[in-house]
């Protein structure tokens, strides 16, 4: 006897199961249609053959092309004679689809996994690795050479483009920067008291704080927010403007884009980096202040002066050389980044994101070579 529903119709044939397929195999269907599928498997269990008949089929879609796909190929593996026939192309088209998928190995599986594989690989990278690196010293070559055609003819410079860069790359991180070095000084400033008021030297917990704000952390999580807020938006920026073409107008026009776009950002950041690194140290040193008075009892001329005796002109002079080159890290990283954008907007949220995380480990290992550095020249 034949059973049949909306989508499902069987009709026995002594150890074949013709299956009839029927109706609207579409996703807004999925719940009824997997409930039918669950009971096909009880119906099946005494056939040896299942024969999916789809001249009824109306409408499908990847859905439920992949619960028939699936639910044929759990047949197979069964050990059962599964086939399909009646399909319109329009309806095919979706099991080719879903079978080219599932049949497709990941990349992972078809990696070669043998040492020539990995061999391979390895040599994929470095050549990859040196092709970025002539990329990259192409890049600081037009950068040198645009900087110096700019230093011969001023008319180059593109003053208002670098002052509105040292407002928005800035001016307006002010805030953000300020906040930042003072809750960092608290931070700083209260776990050094608790661990030097064990041994009776909590006064010292000034000395750390100053020395560690105006020598490392002012300058290096100033230039870490910076990475990540303009260093991102100047790749980003770019590369927006490549993908819509404007760069290649440029050069259309006559106008070198590392003139008009490049060089700008990184005198502005340049310029800027420094100013907004002194503020930090400022408010670094309020936030320590903070610390002294309410945690330590120490009064404001106190703090003052033991600053005066701890801290000497080398200490607030080495923090500042850093700037100006982790500024310009940062915004050559991102530019450069923002220049190599193709294709699609992809594209711009991988190099973005790249620019960010190339520009902090960047500005780390500057910030421990000049550390080691100023180690050895005793400063």
């Amino acid at each position: 006897m034949a059973k049949t529903s909306k989508f499902i119709e069987l009709q026995p044939d002594n150890n074949l199961l013709n299956v009839g397929i029927m109706g609207d195999w579409i996703m807004e269907n999925a719940s009824v249609l997997e409930s039918l599928l669950t009971d096909l498997d009880i119906e099946i269990e005494q056939y040896d053959s299942i024969r999916m008949h789809c001249n009824g089929l109306e409408n499908i879609d990847t859905s439920g092309a992949w619960m028939l796909y699936q639910k044929f190929s759990q047949y197979e593996e069964r050990g059962l004679r599964a086939s399909f026939e009646g399909f319109k192309d329009v309806h095919f088209k979706f099991i080719k689809t879903i079978q080219t998928l599932d049949k497709q190995p990941c990349p992972e599986c078809m990696r070669d996994r043998s040492f020539y594989g990995a061999m391979e690989r390895l040599g994929g990278l470095t050549v990859k690795g040196v092709s970025h690196l002539g990329e990259a010293l192409g890049f600081y070559g037009r950068i040198a050479e645009t900087f110096f055609r700019s230093i011969r003819s001023p008319s180059h410079m593109r003053i208002s483009s670098i002052i509105r860069h040292v407002q928005e790359a800035g001016i307006n991180a002010l805030p953000i920067v300020a906040m930042m070095a003072f809750l960092i000084a608290i931070v700083l400033a209260y776990q050094g008291a608790t661990q030097l008021q064990k041994f009776g030297a909590e006064i010292f917990t000034i000395n750390l704080t100053a020395i560690s704000v105006l020598r490392e952390m002012g300058v290096l999580l100033t230039a870490i927010l910076v990475a990540g807020r303009s260093g991102s938006s100047f790749a980003a920026e770019i590369g927006v403007m490549k993908l819509n073409d404007e760069v290649d107008a440029l050069k259309t026009l006559g106008i070198d884009p590392f003139e008009v776009l490049v060089l700008p950002r990184i005198i502005a950041l340049v310029i800027a980096l420094p100013l907004m690194a002194f503020l930090a140290n400022m408010f670094g040193l309020a936030g320590g202040a903070l610390m002294s008075i309410t945690v330590l009892d120490i009064p404001l001329n106190r703090y003052f002066d033991q600053i005066l005796g701890a801290v000497s002109m080398n200490d607030f002079l080495v923090g500042m050389i850093k700037a100006p080159i982790f500024a310009f890290i940062i915004a050559s990283v991102g530019t450069f980044r923002g220049m190599q954008v193709t294709g699609s907007a992809e594209s711009v949220g991988r190099l973005t994101t790249i620019a960010v995380v190339q520009s902090i480990f960047l500005v780390i290992l500057a910030d421990a070579f000049f550390s080691i550095l100023f180690a050895k020249m005793g400063i």
